[in-house]
């Protein structure tokens, strides 16, 4: 047996997906009681039944985009480190790109790269290893500083809700155009696809929603479309 058909044996095997498949489950469960908390909640609040609804409805659309993508590296992952384990970092954490680097650096700790023939089953062990530290520092830091966080928001807004709001603001703003520069510095197809999306958001917002009020929860998705097809289209004429 090759090396190769070593690793795909032990990373795909029956009682791999069934640990992993008890996490995802866990995860499933988790969601569910969430939204459950979240309808008690609303009623004991007194808010209208209808705005979680919508709330609900705009993220899982919004949502759609996202995780194509998420499934379109988990597939490649799957290659590599085995179905369950990719089906497993891939449904808790959800950060492709973050997984499949911390893969990689696994792989090249030990001399060589992901998914080729040198790729042994220690190596193998070597990259799980990887995506489990990496996210044990994110599980870390949440439960650490979590409970600081409410405390050290009301110091710096100082109790002024307007400029939470601003901060807030740009927080956001600054967290994706910092995903965003990462995309930029690829390439000309990156760059296009990031200011497309932007510039179709704009326009959307504030042109169009507002003569169509429903297509707002759809807005983030279209924008989404918009700058993909903006790429293939520049990558198919220049390339």
């Amino acid at each position: 047996m090759s090396v190769v058909e070593q690793v795909q044996q032990v990373s795909n095997s029956p009682i791999l997906w069934l640990l992993c498949g008890i996490t995802v489950v866990l995860s499933a469960v988790q969601a569910v009681l969430y939204m459950r908390q979240c309808g008690k909640i609303t009623k004991e609040a007194g808010i209208d039944p209808h705005i979680p609804k919508e709330a609900f409805r705009v993220g899982f659309i919004s949502a759609i985009g996202p995780a194509l993508g998420v499934f379109i590296v988990m597939v490649g992952l799957m290659a590599s480190i085995g179905g369950p384990m990719a089906w497993l970092r891939l449904s808790i954490i959800g950060a492709a790109a973050t997984e499949l680097s911390a893969a990689n650096i696994g792989a090249e700790a030990c001399g060589v790269a992901l998914g080729s023939e040198q790729y042994t089953l220690v190596c193998l062990a070597v990259s799980w290893f990887a995506m489990a530290l990496n996210g044990a520092g994110w599980l870390l830091f949440t439960g650490v500083a979590t409970p600081s966080l409410e405390t050290l928001r009301n110091k710096v807004s100082g109790g002024d809700m307007k400029w939470l709001v601003v901060l807030s603001g740009a927080c956001s703003l600054g967290i994706f155009g910092y995903l965003n520069s990462g995309e930029i510095l690829k390439g000309m197809g990156n760059t296009i696809a990031v200011l497309a999306g932007a510039v179709s958001m704009v326009i959307l917002v504030k042109t169009v929603c507002r003569k169509i009020p429903r297509l707002m929860e759809y807005s983030l998705g279209i924008a989404m479309i918009i700058g993909m097809i903006c790429s293939l289209g520049y990558d198919q004429l220049f390339h």
